[in-house]
């Protein structure tokens, strides 16, 4: 790991978490605030870890992940500039549940525990987003575990495709993934196996749904993917 400058605007004008601070407390959020770089696939943290720092991502992409049987990884949640994370486990000062590693190049603010959990003693609006933001997550996490064990194949593989659409978005040409993922990662996301996801990605293919180039993935009926994760 190593650190690299590059030119960021302040926390709390990149995110409206940390806009509830006063003065005295953004004072104190860039004395400690650290940017930091992360090479692609570099783990930025593990899962049983001890907690010491909060993460906002600045620029790249980092996926969440669990390992399970086989060392076979479960991508929890794929994040986006201005996502913050690994403050769950600050917050109540436990070891990190799940491992945070940089899906390609990335650069981040990273925070001591000390001074988040600080912050939001001192502060009540900033307690107050934070438990927003805390509630957030946990609706999305139960969402996906409904998702991930009682849709079939089909249903699976739709959403996690929808959902690349609704955090990354599309290339210049409006109906490209702006994500270049391997289908490993793609059935690690829809907790399928790499086989059942190439072969299920070749039959949205083959029904006009998507066509496929490599890695690079064109949407070509949204709406008849939405009714495949919505059906399930």
């Amino acid at each position: 790991m190593k650190q690299r400058v590059e030119h960021f605007g302040p926390m709390w004008e990149l995110s409206h978490i940390w806009a509830t601070l006063t003065e005295e407390e953004r004072m104190l959020l860039s004395q400690q605030v650290e940017t930091v770089y992360y090479h692609k696939n570099e783990i930025i943290h593990n899962d049983g870890d001890e907690s010491q720092y909060v993460w906002m991502l600045l620029s790249g992409k980092v996926h969440i992940f669990k390992e399970g049987i086989g060392q076979r990884q479960q991508i929890i949640r794929l994040l986006k500039p201005y996502d913050i994370f690994g403050y769950r486990a600050c917050t109540v000062n436990e070891p990190y549940n799940s491992s945070a590693s940089a899906f390609e190049d990335c650069l981040v603010y990273r925070l001591n525990r000390a001074t988040f959990n600080e912050l939001i003693q001192s502060n009540g609006s900033f307690c107050y987003q934070v438990m927003l933001m805390m509630a957030k997550d946990l609706a999305f996490s139960e969402i996906q575990t409904v998702n991930l064990t009682q849709k079939h194949i089909r249903g699976r593989l739709a959403e996690s495709i929808l959902m690349l659409v609704k955090n990354y978005g599309y290339e210049e040409d409006g109906s490209t993934l702006a994500m270049l993922l391997p289908r490993e990662d793609l059935a690690n996301m829809s907790n399928m196996t790499t086989s059942n996801a190439i072969r299920t990605l070749s039959q949205f293919a083959q029904e006009g749904l998507v066509s496929i180039d490599g890695r690079r993935i064109k949407i070509l009926d949204e709406k008849s993917l939405e009714k495949i994760s919505r059906l399930g």
